[in-house]
C-alpha cells in the first residue's frame, strides 16, 4: 500500500508525451499531497488527460519559448505558492513513471543529510532492448551512487535550496540540471545519487536521426555550460567540450584538409578513431558494467556522438555570433493517448 505524504509537492512536465504522460500520472496521484502537470503547448490532449485525473494544470504561454527549465521552475512556483506546508519537491520527466518505494528512500536521505540540496536514484528504461538507441540510454541511466556533480531530470530537493539559487535557468534549451547543480555547489550544497530505483524511462528512439538531434542538443548543451562556468572551479563541461571539438571537428577537418599537401599522409590522422574504439571497448567491457555486445555498441557510438555533438557546440557559438537564440531542439514522437 502506498503511503500519502502530505508535505510533498510534485512536478511533471511534459509536450505531446501521450500514453506515456498517462502511465507517469497513475503512477504519482496517490503519493504526494500536491501534483501539478506543466504542459509546454502539447496538442495531443494531454492537459485534457491531467484534468480528468484531477490533477492540476499550469500550461505554459505559447508566446515565450518553451524550455525543460521553463517548466519545471512553473511547476514549483505554482506549488510553493498553492501549499505552505512543503518540505520536499519531487521533479518528474513526463516520459517516465515513479518507481514505487522512491519517496521514502528520498526523503529518508533528504532528512538524514541537511546538506544535501537533491537526492536522486537510478533511473531505468522501460524497453531497453527494444532498439539500439535505447539500449543506449539504459546504458547512458547507469550512473555511479554517492556524492554527484549533477542530477538528471528526476530528482527529489529540498524547496530552500532550489529557492536560494533560484531555480533552473530558463534561457537553456537543454542541460539546464547540470548548470543548476553547479550553482547549487557554489552554494555549498550537496547532491548525492543512492542506490535505489526511481523512475522508469520511455525513450521511444528507435531512428538514426532522433538519436543524433538528441545529440547535437547535447552538444550545443556542452559548449553553452562551458561557456557559462567553465572558467570557474567546477571547470562545467569544460573538459567534455574541447573533447568534442577535437574529436569531431579538428581531427577530421585537419585529416582531410592536409591531404592533397601532404599526398594523403594526413589521413593517418583518422586511425585515431579505431585505436580509440579499442580503447574504449577494451576499458568498458573489463570494467564487468557491460556484456561484450553492449561494450562494443556504448565505444562505437561514443565515438560517433563526437560529430553531432561537435555540431550542436557549432551551432550555439554560431547563434552567440548572430545574436540569435537556438530554438528547442525535439527528438521524441508522441505516442497517441487511447481513449479511457
Amino acid at each position: 500500500m502506498q503511503t500519502m505524504h502530505r508535505n510533498l509537492g510534485l512536478v511533471i512536465i511534459g509536450r505531446n508525451e501521450g500514453e506515456r504522460l498517462r502511465q507517469c500520472l497513475m503512477s504519482v496521484i496517490s503519493q504526494a499531497g500536491h501534483v501539478v502537470y506543466v504542459d509546454s503547448n502539447s496538442s495531443d490532449g494531454s492537459v485534457a488527460l491531467a484534468k480528468s485525473l484531477e490533477v492540476d494544470v499550469v500550461e505554459l504561454d505559447p508566446g515565450l519559448p518553451m524550455s525543460a527549465a521553463r517548466a519545471r521552475n512553473a511547476g514549483f512556483d505554482y506549488l510553493t505558492q498553492a501549499c505552505d506546508n512543503l518540505r520536499y519537491i519531487q521533479f518528474l520527466d513526463g516520459d517516465c513513471e515513479l518507481a514505487a518505494g522512491w519517496l521514502d528512500a528520498a526523503m529518508a536521505k533528504l532528512d538524514a543529510n541537511p546538506d544535501l540540496a537533491i537526492v536522486c536514484g537510478r533511473r531505468r528504461e522501460l524497453y531497453p532492448d527494444a532498439t539500439i538507441y535505447n539500449k543506449l540510454c539504459a546504458i547512458e541511466w547507469n550512473t555511479p551512487v554517492g556524492e554527484a556533480t549533477a542530477c538528471g531530470g528526476d530528482f527529489m530537493a529540498r524547496p530552500e535550496a532550489f529557492s536560494q539559487v533560484g531555480g533552473f535557468n530558463t534561457t537553456l534549451i537543454a542541460g539546464e540540471e547540470p548548470e543548476m547543480c553547479v550553482r547549487l555547489r557554489q552554494k555549498d550544497w550537496k547532491i548525492f545519487r543512492i542506490d535505489a530505483d526511481m523512475s522508469i524511462h520511455d525513450a521511444n528512439m528507435d531512428s538514426f536521426s532522433q538519436w543524433w538531434k538528441r545529440a547535437r542538443r547535447g552538444g550545443h548543451a556542452y559548449a553553452e555550460g562551458a561557456w557559462m562556468h567553465g572558467l570557474s572551479p567546477q571547470r562545467h563541461w569544460l573538459r567534455e567540450s574541447i573533447r568534442n571539438w577535437v574529436w569531431g571537428l579538428l581531427i577530421p577537418v585537419t585529416a582531410l584538409g592536409l591531404a592533397w599537401p601532404t599526398r594523403g599522409l594526413s589521413l593517418g590522422l583518422l586511425l585515431l578513431y579505431p585505436v580509440s574504439f579499442l580503447k574504449s571497448f577494451s576499458s568498458n567491457y573489463k570494467s564487468g558494467r557491460f556484456t561484450l555486445r553492449d561494450a562494443a555498441i556504448y565505444a562505437f557510438f561514443c565515438g560517433l556522438i563526437k560529430f553531432p555533438m561537435a555540431l550542436g557546440q557549432l551551432q550555439f557559438f554560431l547563434s552567440k555570433l548572430r545574436g540569435q537564440k537556438t530554438k528547442l531542439v525535439e527528438y521524441k514522437t508522441s505516442v497517441d493517448l487511447q481513449s479511457s
